[in-house]
Parts: C-alpha cells; structure tokens; sequence
C-alpha cells in the first residue's frame, strides 16, 4: 500500500508539474521580451529589429524593448545571449558576420550558430555591390579580371570586416585575378578608396556603395548572386557576368537559445513572421536596399550551415587569418 501511495503521489505531482508549464507556456509572453542586438543604435541591424519589434508589438501586445550589445563585430552579443535563459524572453537579433562567417574564420568561437541557438525567421537579405572607379577603362568584371591580371602590381581592393574580405578573395578564386586587401574600418571609407582612384576595386554593401554609384562617384559593375538588385537595376548579377559561383548574399535573422521550449519557438515565429510580412514593415525594409524576409526554422538552420561551408573553404583556399 505505501508504495501505491507512493507511485501514486509521484504521479500527481508529474501531472502537476506538466500542468504549471503548460500554463507558463500558454501564457507566454506575460513579460517583457529583449531584443539583443549586436550593434550599436542607428546601424542597419539596429533599424530592422526596431522596424520589426515594433511592429510585433503592435499585433500582439507583447511589452518588447531593444537592447544594444555592441562589440566585436557582433560577438559580444552573441556570447551574452547563449548564456540566456531559454525561455523566449531574450530574442538575439543577429547578422550574418556574428554567425556564419564567425564560426568559419574563428576557431575557438565560444558559441555556435544551429548549436547555440535555435534560427527563428530572417529578416532580410542582401547582395553585395562590386563597385570600381569611374575612370578606368573597366566595364565589366571580364575587363577588371583582364585589368588587374595585367597591372598586379596596382591591383587592390578596399575591405573593412572579414565579409567582404571573403567576398572578394572568392572574386579572385574564382577569376584567377591577383588582388590585396587595404583594412579600413568602415565601408563608406573603402568605398571612398574607390573613388579617389587609390583602390582598384571593393565589393560593399549596397546602402554606402549605392548613392556613389548613381551619383556618377563610382561604377558598380556586378552584384553577388544569381539576381539584379532592384536599387540597381542596370547592374548586371555576377550569374549574368560569367561569375555564378560568386554568390554571396549577407542577412540578419532572429534567434534564441538552444533549449527554448518548442511552443514558445513555434509562437515566436509565427508572430515575428506576420510583423515581417507587413506592408509597413516590408516597405520599409526595402528602402534600405534588401529584400525583406525570407527562411524559417529548419531552412533557415540548413542556411546558415550551408554559408559556414561556403565560407570555410574560401577561407581554407585563400589562406586566410583573421585576429580573434
């Protein structure tokens, strides 16, 4: 008899237990939920999270605040978030360079991107912009590979953080061409670079390289990827160059960390899913010259694992080091 009295209160309790965090979970959020981004206010990661949250908010009436990490390109965020508890109530907002290109070029990487955490939805993605100086007489990528494999001794490209370093030691992988880099620290000056003549060429992100390039400052001679770019449209892809194989799109998504319910990750992603697919909020998205939303869960997971590979042999090729 005591020991049914025993089972039995065991099993009570386990119901009871169950019961309370079914309840935690339905009632989920019934706090206020930190968005962790990795960079300082103002940056582009910056303005889509408060772009989206906001929006979150407002269809679900959760109590939502964004909260600045900056640092190590991102790192110091990423790093504090693993360390979170799992319980929905801290949401990483995090880009491709903390997380792909990270876990390729940093071998004791304290965290890792599908295993620290669980990918909820992107935000958006966006090709990058091989632009060169308007003077020269080059056209097309064809003519800049030509260019630079007959002047070597001239042939430079500006880079200011380890994506656009891989993206342009993948031009000359794929191309044969010769090219060394010049560190800046941000991409308005390695755009810049470009314009004074003093670089051959820089593959940038579109928001510094885009108003130079329509303002006659620099031309843009191919963007990464299989597509034109809508900002560009008269700007051939590098599938359309000759070039299929250099297709490198950066991105931001949303995260949290491994262990999280999968209720509380499955509502997540609904919610911020819906807040993406505003109107508002893909407009808004545009203006800033990515394209607004993209993969879930497992395939936004199957994503980022396929970026790390992509990465790591242009890293392992290229023979690349990067300080940690």
């Amino acid at each position: 008899m005591r020991i049914r009295s025993f089972l039995a209160c065991v099993a009570a309790v386990l119901v009871l237990a169950t019961a309370g965090e079914a309840c935690a979970q339905g009632a989920y959020p019934n706090r206020v939920i930190r968005f962790v981004v990795g960079f300082a206010a103002g940056g582009g990661n910056d303005i889509f999270a408060r772009l989206v949250v906001q929006k979150f908010q407002e269809q679900t009436g959760a109590t939502t605040i964004i909260e600045n990490k900056p640092g190590a390109g991102g790192r110091i965020s990423s790093e504090y978030v693993a360390h979170q508890p799992p319980d929905g109530y801290t949401v990483l907002v995090a880009a491709t360079g903390q997380m792909s290109i990270a876990a390729a070029i940093y071998p004791k990487l304290t965290y890792h991107p599908t295993k620290s955490f669980i990918p909820l939805n992107m935000i958006a993605s966006f090709p990058l912009v091989l632009v060169v100086p308007v003077n020269r007489p080059i056209k097309n990528v064809k003519e800049l590979v030509a260019w630079a494999k007959a002047n070597p001794d001239k042939s430079n490209y500006g880079t200011s953080a380890p994506p656009f370093t891989i993206a342009s030691e993948l031009l000359k992988l794929k191309t044969g061409m010769p090219g060394v880099g010049i560190p800046f620290k941000g991409t308005n000056e390695s755009n810049l670079c470009v314009v004074s003549e003093e670089c051959l060429f820089a593959i940038s992100d579109g928001p510094p390289a885009i108003p130079l390039v329509k303002g006659g400052k620099e031309r843009a001679l191919a963007v990464t990827g299989s597509e034109r770019s809508p900002e560009l449209p008269d700007v051939p892809s590098m599938a359309e160059a000759g070039y299929p194989e250099i297709d490198t799109h950066l991105w931001s998504g949303f995260f949290v960390p491994a262990g999280t319910p999968a209720p509380i990750v499955t509502k997540l992603t609904a919610d911020l899913g819906r807040a993406l697919a505003d109107p508002g909020v893909q407009a808004g998205l545009r203006k800033m010259a990515v394209t607004p939303g993209g993969p879930t869960g497992d395939a936004f997971k199957q994503r980022i694992e396929a970026d790390i590979k992509t990465f790591g042999e242009v890293v392992t090729a290229a023979k690349l080091t990067f300080p940690q």
